[in-house]
Parts: structure tokens; C-alpha cells; sequence
């Protein structure tokens, strides 16, 4: 991608400015109004960055870290593990029981995604309320019974990179990137391929038309888990909605399991869409059967497959020991530098 590659060391020359105005962003402009859109020049040079305090939750002895509103993605996934925390993890990991308990905590994520909660982002307040004592408490008690009962509820209303970095003094940084699906437009001469977000349900439902000044909520969730205020695992994901279900496995397969994070990303995941509980790949079958005779309707996945995410994890033990892992569902890759 030569054009590509052209534009990176020009920004690197540049500088950011060399992207918010001058001939890049006339270029941006002008593929996007040809087409139809309404990205302007002004739009670019009047963009600026808002540094946000993370949202943060308890999860087990460890704190969760994680990206603030009007990103949804890291407040769903602190709520799940909250829920999650006052639950308790059934075990062993691969029992139905405990798939159970997942899929009922994933709901829950889904039944907080009812009416106001997109507005909410963006007022302010909905972290202080989704993660309270209380409302947590209740999701449990919903989320017991369902799991005690094996009992189904309607659920609410229903390509990225991430690269998870540590090093041995504790300094960490989670970074998710996304152009959405991919729009398919390619900004001539600069190798710079436009987002679709807006044409994504989960992002815009309905295809709404946007607010000026308003920020597009986001499911991508870099996060870290911190252990003594120490990064112990420096997670993300790509996967769209089923990203918060990778994350949200992964963290348990570390913290509850005992996994490695090779391992932990390795494990063969589950995701609840709507009413359908898909089993990756790995799951026993007995276990399936049993979920399925329980009322689950189950989607049986013959092996490991992109769907269920494509994560990127970094762990630091206590000891100083690293770990790396990248999902193998997409060709990710984890290396230690000594």
C-alpha cells in the first residue's frame, strides 16, 4: 500500500496538523461530499481531543480500567463484571453452568442497553448509576435465578485493530483503532480507506442523523485490569458487540481460572446474540446438550472462528514475569523484548 505508507511518513513530518487542515483535508472533504456527504473542512480543523476519566469497577480483588462515555463498550463490560463479581463463577470453567452464568451476565449487559441508555452517555451520571450497589445487586438476583432455572428472557435491544503494550516497570497502554466494517471509499492518492460507523446498527440505530457536536459512542473498549494499582492484564479487542464478550472472558479466564493469557485467549468462547447463545468451537458437546435441554437456543460453531473477537493481550505477574498472546481467530501475534 505505497499510497498509504506515503501518507504515514508524511504525518510523521507534519505532524497532526498535517491531517486536520491543508491539502489532506481538503482531500478527505472532497471524497466525502462527492459522494454524498457532509464531512466539511471546518469539521477537521475545528476536531479536538477530550480527555476523559476512565470508567472503573471492583472486579474480584482487582480493579477494572477501562474507555469512559459516550463509548459504551468499557461501561457494558465493568457492569458485566460487576454483576459477574456479585454472582460468583461457577466451576469448572468449560461446566454448563458456568457458560450459563456468562450468558446471563451478557444479558444483563443487553438489558442495560434499553431506552435512555444512548442519551445517557452523554449526559453524564449513567456510570454512577448502571455500577451502584444496588442496581448491581439486582442484576445478580435476576441473573441467579435465570442461571438456577436455566431460564430464558427476551433480550434487550440488540474492522477493528488493538494492540495491548507493558513493560517490566508497569508502564501500559491499550489502543483500539477501527475503521467500522471498512466504507469501501478510498480517499484517492493518500491510501486513507473512510469509516462506516454511522452505517453500523449497533453504533447508530436506525441510522439516525447525528447531532452537530455530538460524539458517536463506541464498543471498542481498550482496558486494563490492575492488581495493587499494577497493570496485570492490558486487554482489547476487535469483534464489534462481541468484543465485550471476548474481554470480558478473557479477564475471567486469568483472574478466576488461573489461565495464562495465551491460554485465556486460546479458550473457546461464548456470546449471547438476542435469544441465541453461540458456542465456539471446543465447547463439549454435553455441555451444549445440556444448555439446549435447559432452553438455551443454541448455535453450535464447528471450530475457533473470527466472529467470537479478536483480542490482544499483555500480562505482568507479580514477579516481573511478562506474557504476550494475539488471537489466533485473526492472525494476532504477541512477542516479549528483553
Amino acid at each position: 500500500m505505497p499510497e498509504l505508507a506515503d501518507t504515514f511518513e508524511r504525518l510523521a513530518g507534519e505532524g497532526p496538523d498535517g491531517f486536520y487542515s491543508g491539502e489532506l483535508a481538503r482531500d478527505l472533504s472532497a471524497t466525502v461530499r462527492d459522494r454524498g456527504g457532509r464531512l466539511t473542512e471546518a469539521d477537521l480543523r475545528d476536531y479536538r481531543v477530550i480527555r476523559r476519566r476512565p470508567v472503573r469497577a471492583r472486579y474480584r480483588t482487582r480493579e477494572f480500567v477501562s474507555n469512559p462515555p459516550p463509548s459504551a463498550g468499557g461501561l457494558l463490560i465493568a457492569y458485566a463484571l460487576r454483576v459477574l463479581d456479585a454472582l460468583g463463577t461457577p466451576r469448572p470453567a468449560e461446566s454448563a453452568e458456568a457458560v450459563a452464568a456468562l450468558a446471563e451476565v451478557m444479558r444483563e449487559a443487553q438489558l442495560a442497553r434499553g431506552s435512555g441508555f444512548l442519551s445517557g452517555l452523554t449526559r453524564g451520571g449513567l456510570p454512577r448509576r448502571l455500577l451502584a450497589d444496588d442496581a448491581v445487586a439486582a442484576a445478580a438476583r435476576r441473573s441467579q435465578e435465570r442461571v438456577r432455572e436455566f431460564r430464558r428472557e427476551p433480550a434487550g435491544v440488540p474492522s477493528t485493530t488493538h494492540i495491548s503494550v507493558v513493560d517490566a516497570r508497569g508502564n501500559a497502554a491499550s489502543l483500539s483503532a477501527s475503521t467500522g466494517c471498512g466504507s469501501g471509499v478510498i480517499v484517492p492518492g493518500t491510501g486513507i480507506q473512510m469509516n462506516n460507523m454511522l452505517g453500523e446498527e449497533d453504533l447508530n440505530p436506525g441510522g439516525r442523523e447525528g447531532s452537530p457536536g455530538n460524539r458517536l459512542t463506541s464498543m471498542m473498549a481498550p482496558s486494563i485490569l490492575l492488581e495493587d494499582d499494577r497493570p496485570r492484564l492490558v486487554v482489547g479487542s476487535a469483534g464489534s458487540i462481541r468484543l465485550r464478550a471476548a474481554i470480558l472472558q478473557i479477564i475471567v479466564n486469568v483472574v478466576d481460572h488461573g489461565l495464562s493469557v495465551p491460554e485465556a485467549i486460546d479458550a473457546p468462547r461464548v456470546h449471547l446474540e438476542g435469544s441465541a447463545l453461540q458456542l465456539e468451537g471446543g465447547i463439549a458437546s454435553d455441555v451444549a446438550d445440556k444448555l439446549e435441554e435447559s432452553g438455551y437456543e443454541v448455535v453450535r460453531w464447528g471450530g475457533r472462528n473470527l466472529y467470537f473477537g479478536g483480542a490482544s493481550a499483555v500480562g505482568l505477574g507479580a514477579d516481573g514475569t511478562l506474557e504476550a498472546a494475539g488471537d489466533p481467530r485473526r492472525g494476532g501475534a504477541g512477542a516479549i523484548v528483553e
